[in-house]
């Protein structure tokens, strides 16, 4: 039984980026000038094409505050593997957004600079969505199977399988960073509302497993269960063991 969640299980991923884009598009309608997270990764990669389609048709995202949910670290955000970088370049400068958040890659003290990226978020108050995706081991964020839930913003070790994931977009799969900063899941779990996106047959087992498993910090994703308002956008293969 899904708790609080909407699930959208849309035929592909192209339908799944397309479904994802318009809602967003339209919660951004309803909150011109609120705070919004963004999530990075390739699962929203078509969604984000999407909102640069819908921007060109009319859709006014320039009002907006975002924050993003993570960020290497070290690497400068000329690096085109920062997700500075690719943020930049493939999503805030195409929809015209000019206020926008990331953890500092270069910060000489990631623990200061999480709690930095704490204020701020306090600061910008609710956010009236938080985009995510899930990782093959049910990260959200870079906030890793624990023992215990990471509330705060951290500076985070990566596990094995994240780096081993992530080691796709390197051509040298030694270059992925081990670290990086994230934001915490109390940030994630005071968004009005999140919008968790999953594509692909290898996502199934996790997110079957985050939305009707146990809720435990060995599978992060599971505390969503826990939000009173979660709308899930997937492809068929993704939803496929949810019912």
């Amino acid at each position: 039984m899904l708790r609080n969640i909407t699930l959208y299980a849309e035929a592909d991923y192209a339908a799944m980026s397309r479904k994802a884009a318009g809602i967003f598009a339209e919660t951004v309608k309803e909150n011109p000038t609120a705070a919004y997270g963004f999530a990075t990764g390739s699962t929203p990669e078509g969604m984000y094409e999407e909102l640069v389609r819908l921007y060109g048709l009319g859709a006014d995202f320039t009002g907006i505050t975002t924050f993003n949910l993570d960020e290497y670290h070290p690497i400068k955000p000329d690096d085109p593997q920062s997700y500075y970088y690719y943020m930049k370049k493939r999503v805030f400068d195409p929809l015209g957004i000019r206020k926008f958040n990331l953890p500092d890659g270069t910060a000489p003290d990631p623990s200061a600079e999480c709690i930095a990226y704490e204020h701020k978020l306090a600061n910008a108050g609710e956010m009236a969505m938080q985009i995510l995706g899930i990782g093959n081991n049910g990260h959200i964020g870079f906030n890793e199977p624990s023992d215990t839930f990471a509330c705060q913003a951290g500076y985070v070790p990566l596990a094995a399988d994240t780096i081993s994931a992530n080691s796709r977009f390197f051509e040298d799969p030694g270059m992925v960073p081990r670290n990086a900063l994230t934001m915490g899941l109390h940030a994630i779990m005071m968004a009005k509302r999140i919008l968790l996106l999953a594509s692909g047959e290898g996502k199934a087992q996790i997110l079957a497993q985050a939305l009707t498993g146990p809720i435990t910090p060995q599978v992060p994703a599971s505390i969503l269960q826990l939000h009173p308002c979660v709308t899930v956008v997937a492809d068929k293969s993704a939803a496929s063991l949810l019912k």
